[in-house]
């Protein structure tokens, strides 16, 4: 690859060879490459993954995506639709998959690394990355190593080119984990599918061409099908590449290609030998979500948690709620009196109701039900979502939120927090995140032996000869 020096007339310096080294980053990247902190690391989301598309298959978009692919009349493939009798050709079940993962907005997120990233996040990487993995290597009859390689190849090219990617592709509307996690999508396949070099090239340059999603879409049933889609995109473009598909072999760098056109630009430094280096599960981090609502929440959902319990607040004490961010938080927490579950997920306001009201907030709490109650209602309009200086001046790469609680007896009591539990800065453990896996197979209604199962599948998975083991457990 060659870095030349940057042209007056563009944002930044023309980079050529960039999608050939990464394509060549996936073929030359063994197992014996992943270092054992990512590998565990890894197990984490990959449980977490499984266990979001568990009760992602009971959602409401979980019967509209059987219904739809029971439509297609495709019977007898060799891929799982969690949670489901399902089996269908490989695209279709990380099409189901992804959706299902993304459905509840419960799955993990990347952290970034610059001050110009928006609100220190960028993109889900494990619903596009997992689900095509998954399903090609089930097909395959791929062993659990190679299935981990092949995700984890996959998040680290998502992450790494959410994190080059011009702010603006975000801030002006695309959502990171539709486009950028095409590519995740692509090179697990191809991975998995043992393409060269060339063809993982022509494998970007078709994923490029189907990489789509739009922000508008978030608090309804579209922003779970982004994840879908992209995962499904991914196999296809692997499809097609084995084919003989042509395509550019130039889509991330070239003046049309994507970080041109979707972001105006793309900061070289974030992706020119830094795939791997460190590998992002590393450093900056992957966050696990402990709430099923949009991940700008969660430092405020994980403060107040603290706050109420720390200072036994009910919820009938409360005069009033301020709760401050920075300019770009309310920008994505669009829905300031939500009607519906998928819009409260989105709902600073909400989210804080619930927690006075409830004391938790998880999956039985972000119903439609729940939402129209009218103490959440009352609640609601007593929480005072704005901007707050001090969160502004924190910067963009992180998700600061200050508390200030007025209690009707004259006291005020406050809390600060930048990043939620379950981040690096305040990890859950494999246990922890078995935990919310229980809870989210529960909420599926899925048989306890088989959840118990899965879950020390994934703790031992280098070790499955067959990764058939793990997806029989999941169907």
């Amino acid at each position: 690859m060659t870095l030349h020096q940057t042209n007056p007339a563009q944002a930044q310096p023309i980079v050529e060879g960039l999608t050939h080294d990464v394509a060549e980053f996936v073929v030359g990247t063994s197992y014996a490459d992943l270092p054992a902190e990512v590998i565990e690391l890894g197990k984490k989301s990959i449980l977490d993954g499984i266990g979001l598309a568990l009760s992602g298959s009971v959602a409401k978009s979980g019967e509209y995506i059987q219904s739809y692919l029971a439509g297609l009349g495709i019977k007898d493939g060799p891929a799982t639709v969690i949670g489901t009798s399902l089996k269908v050709p490989p695209r279709f079940a990380a099409f189901a998959n992804g959706v299902g993962i993304h459905a509840d907005d419960y799955d993990d997120t990347q952290l970034a690394v610059a001050k110009d990233r928006v609100y220190g996040l960028l993109t889900h990487p494990t619903a596009p990355a997992l689900p095509a993995a998954l399903a090609v290597a089930e097909a395959g009859g791929r062993s659990g190593a190679d299935t981990m390689l092949a995700y984890h190849l996959g998040v680290e090219v998502e992450c790494k080119i959410a994190e080059a990617i011009n702010p603006r592709h975000y801030q002006h509307g695309f959502h990171a984990t539709a486009t950028c996690g095409t590519y995740a999508a692509a090179a697990a396949a191809s991975k998995l599918k043992g393409l060269d070099v060339e063809q993982v090239v022509r494998a970007f340059g078709c994923a490029g061409s189907q990489s789509a999603g739009l922000r508008e879409n978030f608090g309804t049933m579209m922003k779970p099908f982004h994840a879908g889609r992209s995962s499904e995109s991914g196999v296809v473009a692997a499809d097609f590449a084995a084919l003989g598909w042509t395509t550019t072999d130039k889509i991330l760098e070239a003046p049309r290609g994507f970080f041109q056109a979707a972001g105006g630009g793309f900061d070289a430094g974030a992706i020119v030998g830094k795939l791997g280096q460190p590998w992002t599960f590393v450093f900056p981090g992957v966050s696990i979500k402990p709430h099923p609502s949009g991940s700008l929440t969660h430092p405020g959902m994980t403060k107040m948690l603290e706050l109420i319990r720390t200072h036994g607040i009910k919820a009938e004490d409360v005069e009033r709620v301020d709760v401050g961010t920075n300019q770009n938080m309310p920008n994505a927490l669009i829905h300031h009196r939500p009607k519906n579950e998928l819009q409260a997920k989105f709902s600073m306001e909400f989210c804080m109701a619930i927690l006075l009201l409830d004391g938790r907030g998880s999956l039985p709490e972000f119903t439609d039900e729940v939402v129209e109650r009218e103490d959440v209602k009352a609640m609601i309009e007593k929480v005072n979502f704005h901007v707050h200086p001090e969160a502004e001046a924190a910067g963009y790469d992180k998700m600061t939120t200050i508390i200030d609680i007025h209690m009707k007896d004259g006291r005020t009591i406050s809390g600060r927090s930048d990043f939620g539990k379950g981040s690096p800065a305040n990890p859950m453990t494999y246990d922890e995140a078995a935990d919310k896996f229980r809870g989210c197979a529960e909420f599926a209604k899925w048989d306890k032996a088989k959840t118990e199962a899965i879950i020390e599948t994934v703790r031992r998975l280098e070790q499955v000869a067959d990764i058939r083991e793990l997806t029989r457990l999941c169907a």
